[in-house]
């Protein structure tokens, strides 16, 4: 039979290709470098009684089933881990295409009832800001929040790009205010710094 430690690295490296995930992405969401989640797999270290906990609760698995070499309902739990992950993904999706919906229902509407408007196209404009905070929300609920800095960064480009376009509609140009853009950005990367992956020693 072989050590705990060469089984756990076995358990670890199945359960990560089996939900299609990167050693980056693992790393990501347990807060380490995707060179001591390569160690873990390769059996040269393993994880603290803390990290294996975050890892069993990640993948939806106890702590025995990383001890243990024989899984008798890994099929099972492969269906369950890929059923959970596109559902979430499919709940995302269609959230999102809502968004898209109402814009155009929105559109149809005031086109045939206010016929002399020219305004409506704004409602397209309007609605990518409200996807991209749909997209943020479920991203931060159910998969990799390290992500949500890239899903900001647009939201408050896409949020500078509507005012401005706004404005012009109305032929004012407000393009300073992506100066402003310019500064969130630069707050915005510099938060990517606070949490740094943990390295183990």
């Amino acid at each position: 039979m072989r050590d705990i430690k060469s089984i756990v690295a076995n358990n670890i490296s199945e359960l990560r290709l089996l939900n299609n995930m990167t050693q980056l992405e693992l790393a990501e969401k347990l807060n380490y470098s995707d060179k001591t989640i390569s160690k873990w797999e390769r059996a040269e270290s393993s994880p603290d009684i803390s990290v294996l906990i975050d890892i069993a609760s990640l993948f939806g698995v106890t702590l025995d089933y990383l001890a243990k070499e024989d899984h008798t309902e890994e099929d099972k739990l492969e269906e369950k881990s890929e059923k959970k992950r596109y559902n979430r993904k499919a709940i995302e999706y269609i959230s999102e295409s809502g968004c898209w919906i109402i814009a155009i229902f929105a559109f149809i509407i005031t086109t045939l009832i206010l016929k002399r408007v020219t305004f409506q196209f704004l409602y397209f404009i309007y609605t990518l800001p409200v996807v991209l905070i749909v997209k943020l929300v479920f991203n931060s609920i159910w998969f990799n929040p390290r992500h949500n800095y890239y899903i900001i960064s647009a939201l408050m480009w896409s949020i500078l790009a509507s005012i401005h376009i706004t404005f012009l509609h109305f032929s004012v140009n407000v393009a300073l205010i992506y100066l402003l853009g310019c500064a969130g950005q630069l707050v915005i990367v510099l938060c990517t710094f606070i949490n740094k992956p943990k390295k183990l020693k």
